[in-house]
């Protein structure tokens, strides 16, 4: 099953993609999506979505896994995220993406097994769970692979009785 996991935003988007099997996650490809910070808003939901639109094209992930919203203290930008965030779902809506999203605490248990890990802790348990040589960057590239490491624990998991397992279309080795 292949994976796209998300940190969403709107001047940086981290995505990560991997494959993953019932003992394995393998790392396909990871960075961000920019844009322009003295654009208008609309323009830069535009390209969002059209930067979107091409990496699923371009890989056609199974899933896609995405961070719930966490609002801290400053709003504006929990706003401005949100409209991000919207375009993101909308744009796998319209490939016919399956969205499965997680809070902040649910990535961090999944990855790190604690979910008031820090997020040294996180970056280092990703890179060591994707056999990296070096940990991920930029940050939001690597909150975006342990996002999806977090959805392929979820998905593969024996436990999962929500959805069918077709053993014929995912490697189970």
């Amino acid at each position: 099953m292949i994976i796209l996991g998300i940190d969403p935003g709107v001047a940086t988007i981290g995505f990560g993609m991997i494959r993953a099997r019932r003992q394995k996650n393998d790392l396909l490809r990871y960075g961000v999506i920019t844009t322009p910070p003295r654009i208008p808003l609309s323009n830069r939901l535009l390209q969002i979505s059209n930067d979107m639109e091409e990496l699923i094209r371009a890989f056609h992930p199974d899933e896609m896994a995405v961070e719930e919203l966490f609002f801290t203290k400053n709003i504006t930008t929990g706003i401005s995220v949100a409209h991000g965030r919207g375009v993101i779902l909308l744009s796998a809506e319209r490939l016919g993406v399956p969205v499965f999203e997680y809070t902040p605490m649910q990535v961090k248990q999944a990855v790190a097994g604690y979910g008031g890990a820090d997020k040294r802790q996180v970056m280092l348990m990703t890179q060591r769970l994707l056999g990296m040589k070096e940990i991920p960057r930029p940050d939001d590239a690597a909150d975006a692979l342990a996002i999806a490491i977090c959805h392929a624990r979820s998905a593969t998991s024996l436990l999962n009785t929500e959805r069918v397992f077709d053993p014929e279309k995912y490697d189970t080795r």
